[in-house]
C-alpha cells in the first residue's frame, strides 16, 4: 500500500522544535507520539540551531566560538540528565541499605544504561549483578511485592489494583486483584489526590454558537471522525497556566495541545492546528467543544471552515456533553498536576507535556480501550483493518 508523503509548514516545524527544546521532551518521544520521522525532526533541530546562531543556512562550518558553545551546551545537557537520575535514585533509596535491584531495573526501563546508573550511585556493576542473582533466590512473595511496588512507582503512583493486575500480566506475572490489593495495603501504596477548582468557560457572550452535532456519540468507528476539545487550568506559584487540548474519541489519544498564561482564542487555535498538522483529517470531521468565547470566536470558526471541519458545541450548562474531555483533565490532575507544586509556568508546561507524550498517549492503560494505551490501541485496530481489507482483495 503506497504511503502518502506528509508535508509540514514552517509553523508546525517550529512548534515541534520548541516542544523538544523548551518542554524537555526527547526526540524519540515526540516522534513516536506524533508519528514523525526522527531524521526529519533532527534536521529541523539542526536548522533551528543554525538560524539561532546567525548562520544563513545548513552546511556552513561553525566557528571556534560556536563549536565551544555547542560543546558547553552538550556538557550542560549531560549534567541535567545526571541530576534527574540522582533525584529519582535518592527518592527510592532507604538510608542504611544498599541499592535495591528494583531501583536499577526501574531506571533501566527508562533507557538509562546500567553502567551510568552504577557510576552515579557509586556502586560496582558486578555488585549489582550479584544482587540480581541473590534476589532471584528470594521467596516468591518478596519478589512479587517488589514487582507490585515497581509497577506502582512506574505509573507515577496512579494505578489502582485493576490496572496493576493488567500491567503485571503484560510482564508475564499472573496475580489476582485481591492479592494485589493486600500487597498494596501492606506496603502503603495508596493513590491520593486533592482537587482545586477555577472557572474557565465564559459562555455569556453574543457570539454565534453551533448545534450539538456530536450528541454524546463518544464511540466513533475509526480515527479522525470525531474530536473533542476543552480548556483547563493548572496552578503554579507564579500564577495560573491554561491548557487547551484536542482528543480523538476513537482511541482517546491527545492529538493536539497548547499552553499559555492566558486563554485567548489563539490558545485553542494553536491546539487545533497541531492536531490538524499531525493527523491531516479529511473534511467532515466533527470537532466538539463547549460554548466558551474562545470556541465561538471568528478566528476559531475560520480555522474550522478552512479545513472543512464540522463545529459542534455542548448544550448550555451541560458538562456531560463533553464528558470524555472532562475525564482526561481529571486524570491529568489526579495522576500528575495535583501531585506537584510547580515553581513556575515553564516547569508546569514541561511536566504536562511529559505526561501527555511520555505517559498518557504511550503507556497509560485505558479501561475503555481494553487496558491498552491510546497508541497501542490505534496500532492494533488500524493493523486489523489493513489486514481485513487486504484479505478481501
Amino acid at each position: 500500500m503506497t504511503r502518502t508523503r506528509r508535508s509540514f509548514d514552517a509553523s508546525f516545524k517550529l512548534q515541534v522544535v520548541k516542544m523538544i527544546k523548551e518542554q524537555g521532551l526527547s526526540v524519540s518521544q515526540v516522534c513516536r507520539d506524533m508519528e514523525l520521522g526522527e531524521t526529519a525532526v533532527r534536521r529541523w533541530l539542526t536548522q533551528f540551531d543554525a538560524e539561532q546562531a546567525g548562520q544563513p543556512g545548513l552546511g556552513k562550518p561553525l566557528t571556534a566560538e560556536q563549536q565551544r558553545i555547542r560543546q558547553l551546551e552538550e556538557e550542560n545537557r549531560r549534567l541535567r540528565q545526571d541530576v534527574e537520575i540522582l533525584k529519582k535514585a535518592f527518592g527510592l533509596l532507604r538510608p542504611g541499605t544498599e541499592v535495591s535491584q528494583r531501583l536499577v531495573r526501574q531506571l533501566q526501563q527508562e533507557a538509562i544504561p546500567v553502567r551510568r546508573v552504577c557510576r552515579l550511585l557509586g556502586i560496582s556493576r558486578s555488585g549489582y549483578y550479584d544482587a540480581c542473582q541473590r534476589s532471584a533466590r528470594e521467596p516468591a512473595a518478596c519478589a512479587l511485592a517488589v514487582q507490585v511496588k515497581a509497577a506502582f512507582e512506574a505509573s507515577g503512583a496512579t494505578y489502582g489494583s485493576r490496572r496493576l493486575v493488567i500491567e503485571l500480566a503484560g510482564k508475564g506475572m499472573m496475580i489476582g486483584r485481591y492479592r494485589v490489593r493486600r500487597l498494596m495495603r501492606e506496603h502503603g501504596l495508596r493513590v491520593c489526590w486533592k482537587p482545586k477548582f477555577v472557572h474557565t468557560t465564559d459562555s455569556k457572550h453574543n457570539l454565534p454558537v453551533a448545534e450539538n452535532v456530536l450528541d454524546r456519540q463518544f464511540e466513533p468507528g475509526a480515527p479522525n471522525q470525531a474530536w473533542v476539545s476543552d480548556i483547563t487550568y493548572i496552578r503554579t506559584r507564579t500564577g495560573w497556566l491554561y491548557l487547551a487540548a484536542v482528543l480523538d474519541l476513537y482511541s482517546r489519544k491527545i492529538v493536539g495541545w497548547a499552553m499559555a498564561p492566558t486563554m485567548p482564542a489563539a490558545l485553542v487555535c494553536t491546539a487545533l492546528q497541531m492536531a490538524i498538522a499531525q493527523r491531516q483529517p479529511v473534511a467532515g470531521l466533527i470537532v466538539h467543544s463547549d460554548r466558551g468565547s474562545q470556541y465561538a470566536s471568528a478566528e476559531y470558526q475560520a480555522l474550522l471552515q478552512r479545513h472543512g471541519l464540522v463545529c459542534s458545541m455542548s448544550r448550555k450548562g451541560n458538562c456531560w456533553d463533553n464528558a470524555v474531555m472532562e475525564r482526561f483533565f481529571l486524570n491529568l490532575k489526579m495522576e500528575r498536576v495535583w501531585r506537584r507544586n510547580y515553581a513556575n509556568q515553564e516547569e508546569a508546561m514541561r511536566d504536562v507535556a511529559d505526561y501527555i507524550v511520555g505517559f498518557y498517549n504511550t503507556r497509560r492503560r485505558h479501561s475503555k480501550l481494553g487496558y491498552q494505551s491510546p497508541n497501542a490501541f490505534e496500532r492494533q485496530t488500524t493493523g486489523q483493518v489493513t489486514i481485513a481489507v487486504s484479505g478481501k482483495t
